[in-house]
C-alpha cells in the first residue's frame, strides 16, 4: 500500500506534481510523459502518484482548471463582454482566444493535439466544471443564448453557433499551410470578420 502522507507532505508533493506536469505536458505531451518522470522530483515512489491524482489526465485537467479564472478574464471579460455590440464582442472573443492559445502552452498543446484533448475530456467531471463561476465555456454559452433570444444572432441552434466559433479556433492547427506569418494574420483577420458578420444579422 502507498505510504500515508501528512497534510504538509501532500501539499508539497502536489505542488511539485503540478509544476512538473506543466513542464512535461507542454514540452513532450501527455502520452510521452511517464509516471516515473512526474514523480522523480518528489523523491517518492511512482506508485504513490495515485494518492494525489487518479491519472495523468486528471493532473492535466487540474492544471487547466486552475487557469480558468485568468483565461475567462482575458477572453470573456476583456474580450466578449467588453462591448455591447454583439458582432464586435464575438470578434474580440475570437482574437483574444487565439492570442491565449498562442501564449498559453498548456491550452495550446490540447488545441494542436486533439487526441490529448479527447483523453483529458474523458476524465472531465461535468458537475465540477458547470459549477465553476469562472468557466469561460459556460460564459460563452450564456452569451450566445441571451443574444440569440434578443435577435442579435442568426436563427441557428446555439450549439451550432458555438461550433462555428470553435472552427475558427482550430485554424492555428494548420497555420503552416496558410503561407508566411504576415499572410496568416491577414487570413485569420478576414476569416474572423466573415464568420462574425455571418453570425450576426445585418443592421438596417
Amino acid at each position: 500500500m502507498p505510504p500515508a502522507f501528512s497534510a504538509e507532505e501532500k501539499a508539497r508533493i502536489t505542488g511539485i506534481l503540478l509544476e512538473t506536469g506543466q513542464r512535461l505536458f507542454t514540452s513532450q505531451g501527455l502520452r510521452k510523459t511517464s509516471l516515473e518522470e512526474l514523480m522523480a522530483p518528489t523523491g517518492v515512489a511512482k506508485s504513490s502518484f495515485y494518492v494525489f491524482f487518479d491519472s495523468k489526465e486528471a493532473l492535466y485537467l487540474e492544471l487547466m482548471l486552475r487557469q480558468t479564472g485568468e483565461v475567462k478574464r482575458r477572453v470573456i471579460d476583456d474580450g466578449l463582454l467588453s462591448t455591447t455590440d454583439t458582432r464586435e464582442g464575438l470578434r474580440r472573443f475570437l482574437r483574444a482566444t487565439l492570442a491565449e492559445l498562442s501564449a498559453n502552452p498548456l491550452w495550446r498543446r490540447l488545441m494542436t493535439h486533439p487526441e490529448e484533448m479527447q483523453a483529458v475530456a474523458r476524465k472531465l467531471d461535468p458537475t465540477r466544471v458547470t459549477v465553476m463561476t469562472d468557466n469561460p465555456v459556460t460564459a460563452l454559452s450564456e452569451f450566445v443564448a441571451v443574444r440569440k433570444a434578443e435577435g442579435e444572432l442568426i436563427a441557428a441552434d446555439p450549439i451550432v453557433i458555438i461550433g462555428v466559433l470553435q472552427c475558427v479556433l482550430l485554424v492555428p492547427m494548420f497555420a503552416d499551410r496558410l503561407g508566411e506569418p504576415a499572410v496568416r494574420e491577414k487570413v485569420l483577420d478576414l476569416l474572423i470578420d466573415i464568420v462574425t458578420a455571418g453570425l450576426t444579422p445585418a443592421k438596417e
